[in-house]
């Protein structure tokens, strides 16, 4: 299999994650925990209203990913935000978390991944 395709599958399978953690977990609410980290974090107020919105801005990513547009910009972004969400979930609500403090193991995987993914199988200098 060549890093073109190899590149393309992961594409696809990481705007997977980006799109099942912002419509099913956040928009349509299917995992109400999110929910309650954005309540803990942000505010019980405005909860529901702020996780849409972040779900919302999770597809937005999904489909900038698929977009394949400025894809070096597009993967620093990923990672800032899956670093910053992570760190916060992991000081204030790892009780909230699936896998508690260990979900920061499985963030950096997946940073990893998305790395990889551009800086190497997308590297257009070594093809």
């Amino acid at each position: 299999m060549t890093r073109t395709r190899i590149n393309k599958i992961l594409n696809y399978c990481i705007a997977t994650v980006w799109i099942a953690n912002g419509l099913f977990c956040k928009v349509l609410n299917l995992v109400p925990r999110h929910e309650e980290i954005v309540a803990r974090i942000l505010s019980e107020n405005y909860s529901r209203p702020l996780t849409v919105t972040i779900g919302i801005s999770e597809i937005v990513m999904a489909v900038w990913i698929l977009s394949r547009f400025k894809t070096k910009l597009n993967t620093i972004a990923q990672i800032v935000v899956i670093a910053t969400m992570n760190a916060l979930e992991y000081l204030i609500v790892p009780d909230l978390l699936l896998w508690g403090k260990l979900n920061s193991l499985f963030a950096f995987i997946l940073i990893l991944v998305v790395y990889f993914n551009e800086f190497y199988l997308n590297n257009k200098q070594l093809k």
